[in-house]
């Protein structure tokens, strides 16, 4: 397979001659050898756990400085031990995954055998956003590298750090053939993207998720898209609100909001709205008891996106939307910081933007439902998001959720930290993407589970062959009805 027809006819860009070199290379290395053994795989994965826990402080001072401010401890909480924790768990089943799978065949083709041989794919692109460039680089890596793929990890530019670290440290602990990791702006993701990999996973947002698949399409590569959109989260009438707001707090203001199944808006029963904003700030000032000189207190990326988040409050404003922000001692928040206040947004109407789009930040709508069907009915008028939440300690309650909503993921009196459990998979569904990784999924995702029968003697099928007799004839019509 060749990518010559890729090349540009002007002048050529340094960073795409590269790219596209090693993507060569690689593919004549998953093409030339036979597929790695186990124990190959686990010295893969090894080199690359050591990678991560030897340079643990590297990443986090890399990724502190490309938000301005990242709290340390959110980088090792959600990226480090996560990513290390999916690793070993890689480590140490691959070995039954990579077991043939016998299947049964009918008894009309007996004497035979029958199973699924799991088979790397070959090369395997990874494009990773900004928001956990670390984990969200690293997780699907080691998923792919269990399946004994190739890799190529995009970074996002957004990340300009972290990637150019985890470049060298990846060339420096991998052979190039192996993994690899590319850097660049929007003209080389989208030169990535239109690769002839043999599977592109996509973590990002809906509307470049189409664009990756565009491009992937002229290839027919398959995709993985992880994407996001408005999870919801509903507190059950039966529910405190003083025991719900500080647990969705948590998951909400984790990197700031900035996390693909952060809460992206609240309904409540309308009778208790007012009681669950001030546990809400009760909560928030109790984690955050200060922001600007809080080191546990995370930054928005970059001005574009907290521009565009004001532009959200803005907007909100001046269609109706009470504002309740939380300011802490420091008063109103600095823009050179980006540290964005938790902010509550009431009253708010469909035709908001903030109602329409994918927050990633720290503010969050609060709506409310007079009857708990309302709410589920709202969330099922909506796009399917990456993950629903719901608070109540009644079974009948959760089941009726449960069974009524479609989402990535579900969790009950939580949210977020369902990512973190490595033999779940993680994935969306409808807007919120497709297909799944973690654990045994993320195998799954990088292999073709290949079937193999063998037909052994006497061979029953040439008691069919042509001419037919009778006998064939009869034994057809036997075997159709049983």
């Amino acid at each position: 397979m060749s990518v010559q027809a890729l090349r540009p006819q002007a002048a050529a860009n340094p960073e795409l001659e590269e790219m596209r070199a090693v993507f060569e290379r690689q593919l004549a290395a998953a093409t030339g050898a036979d597929p790695s053994s186990a124990s190959a795989r686990r010295r893969e994965l090894g080199k690359l756990l050591g990678m991560l826990l030897d340079n643990e402080q590297r990443f986090i001072d890399a990724i502190r400085e490309d938000f301005g401010m990242r709290a340390p401890f959110e980088t090792r909480m959600l990226e480090i031990m996560p990513t290390a924790m999916a690793i070993r768990a890689d480590m140490k089943h691959l070995g039954k995954w990579m077991r043939p799978e016998r299947r049964t065949p009918h008894w009309a083709f007996l004497p035979a055998s029958a199973k699924l041989v799991p088979q790397p794919l070959g090369v395997v692109g990874i494009i990773s956003p900004w928001n956990y460039p670390l984990q969200l680089a690293l997780v699907p890596a080691a998923a792919a590298l269990a399946a004994g793929n190739r890799v190529m990890i995009k970074i996002s530019e957004y990340s300009p750090r972290f990637g150019a670290l985890l470049q060298e440290l990846v060339a420096k602990t991998f052979d190039p053939e192996l993994v690899s990791v590319v850097l660049g702006g929007p003209e080389v993701a989208a030169a990535f993207s239109g690769l002839p990999f043999h599977h592109i996973l996509f973590t990002g947002s809906t509307s470049i998720g189409r664009h990756v698949m565009r491009a992937a399409a002229d290839n027919l590569t398959p995709v993985t898209l992880e994407l996001g959109g408005k999870s919801p989260t509903v507190v059950a009438p039966d529910y405190s609100v003083d025991e719900a707001a500080p647990a969705i707090a948590f998951g909400k203001y984790l990197n700031a909001g900035q996390t693909c199944v952060a809460p992206d808006y609240v309904m409540v029963p309308e009778s208790k709205r007012d009681a669950f904003v001030a546990a809400m700030r009760k909560a928030v000032e109790r984690f955050y008891p200060k922001f600007e000189d809080n080191d546990e207190y995370t930054s928005i990326i970059n001005d574009r996106h907290y521009k565009r988040l004001q532009g959200y409050l803005e907007d909100a404003e001046a269609k109706g939307a009470t504002i309740v922000r939380v300011e802490g001692p420091e008063g109103p928040e600095k823009a050179e910081t980006r540290k964005m206040r938790p902010t509550f947004v009431l009253d708010v109407t469909e035709d908001m933007k903030i109602m329409q789009d994918e927050i990633f930040g720290p503010l969050l709508p609060v709506l409310t439902y007079r009857d708990f069907n309302e709410s589920i009915e709202y969330i099922n008028r909506r796009p399917r998001p990456l993950a629903a939440y719901l608070y109540s300690n009644d079974g009948s309650t959760q089941s009726r959720f449960a069974k009524r909503t479609i989402s990535g993921g579900l969790c009950f009196n939580t949210s977020t930290i369902h990512v973190g459990v490595d033999d779940l998979p993680f994935g969306g569904v409808g807007d919120s993407g497709m297909g799944a990784y973690h654990g045994r999924e993320g195998f799954l995702t990088f292999s073709h589970h290949k079937p193999v029968f063998k037909q052994l003697k006497p061979a029953t099928p040439k008691m069919v062959y042509p001419p037919y007799s009778g006998f064939a004839r009869k034994l057809t019509q036997f075997i159709k009805g049983k």
